[in-house]
């Protein structure tokens, strides 16, 4: 086994430990791939804050990019030396849900569970989902990695693997925007940010971003928002109204904060369709009128990772960053060392960070 340094969680709530794992070789339908750089997401520190209730000793991360260092038995269309993403998608690729286009809700994921992580004492550490990647290396499997060139720099490239996915692909992929179509982000954090990319993309004439703070409705301008609303005055659907002459198509939720899924339904027009993308913590509920919904002929849509198809997406996204069309590097809030993980997360627990990057 290779020896690897990784931040460790060893109990719900506290700072991670920097500590030397082991991390097996690749298996069947696996790759080993050495990180340059792993983006802190929120999904991360609610793991860490035990949200989702998951196994400890674990090692979280699944934002990352790096190089391939091995392939197991049975990859192909990958090399050693590719530079590559690394997400969380784990799809069989051939279940009902896989061949309908949908990998990112695929139920029989192989391998899932199957720690390539151990203690120097031969104890198993948890994966965090199924990625692991805030350590200098991981072993996933192949339907987890997407190829991307050697000249986009790891700390950009790495924003790719989930957040710029779930934001753009929640305006494009599931909420379907259309031209001319008004767009309500509710939300302007690092995935909000990307959700405006994909509904300007899209063609929407108006996209209002909501937030709380409004330095981070000044950012949502720079990333393509038409008009901003802070979403602590009262009643704020009302501004839409004055702002846009109707209420929203589309009304994406990108924070997994309760009271933005409550407020969410008052922006929909008749006919209007809700997103939800942003993850308040496990048994956390909201409240709305069933018969408002079915009055307004209006949905709700739930959208796992943008409902992102990595081979379909990623090469689109690529070519849309080369041709200036949209912001990655703008993204980037700080970069750290993995030894200031626990600072990172810090500075991403105040609201204040797009996406802070632990760069190797």
């Amino acid at each position: 086994m290779r020896p690897i340094q990784a931040a460790v969680c060893r109990a719900f709530g506290t700072p991670l430990s920097i500590e030397r794992l082991h991390l097996r070789a690749p298996g069947p339908g696996e790759v080993e791939v050495d990180l340059a750089a792993v983006a802190i997401c929120h999904s991360d520190i609610s793991l860490i804050d035990g949200a989702f209730g998951k196994s400890l000793p674990a090692v979280y991360g699944h934002e990352a990019a790096g190089t391939v260092r091995a392939l197991g038995p049975g990859v192909n269309g990958l090399a050693q030396g590719d530079t590559v993403l690394v997400t969380l998608i784990r799809a069989c690729g051939g279940c009902p849900t896989c061949a309908s286009g949908r990998p990112v809700l695929c139920r029989t994921k192989p391998g899932e569970g199957d720690s390539p992580i151990f203690t120097p004492e031969g104890a198993p550490v948890h994966q965090g989902l199924d990625c692991g990647a805030f350590a200098e290396a991981v072993v996933v499997h192949h339907s987890q990695i997407a190829k991307i060139p050697a000249d986009i720099a790891p700390d950009a490239a790495c924003l790719m693997s989930c957040g710029v996915i779930t934001g753009l692909g929640a305006a494009v992929n599931t909420a379907g925007v259309r031209p001319g179509e008004v767009v309500v982000v509710i939300g302007a954090g690092g995935v909000g940010l990307n959700a405006i990319q994909g509904a300007r993309l899209a063609g929407a004439a108006r996209v209002v971003a909501v937030d709380l703070r409004p330095d981070k409705l000044e950012a949502a301008r720079a990333f393509g928002a038409t008009d901003t609303i802070l979403a602590s005055d009262d009643s704020p659907w009302r501004a839409l109204r004055r702002i846009a002459g109707r209420a929203a198509d589309a009304v994406l939720v990108t924070v997994g904060a309760v009271p933005a899924y409550d407020d969410a339904p008052r922006y929909l027009a008749p006919g209007g369709r809700l997103v939800a993308v942003g993850m308040p913590h496990a048994g956390e509920t909201a409240r709305y009128q069933p018969v408002t919904l079915a009055l307004g002929g209006q949905g709700i849509a739930g959208s796992m990772m943008g409902d992102t198809v990595l081979a379909r997406d990623i090469p689109w996204i690529v070519d849309l960053y080369r041709q200036d069309r949209i912001k990655l590097d703008e993204l980037i809030s700080g970069r750290w060392r993995l030894d200031q993980i626990n600072e990172a997360i810090a500075h991403t627990r105040t609201g204040a960070a797009r996406r802070n990057v632990i760069v190797f």
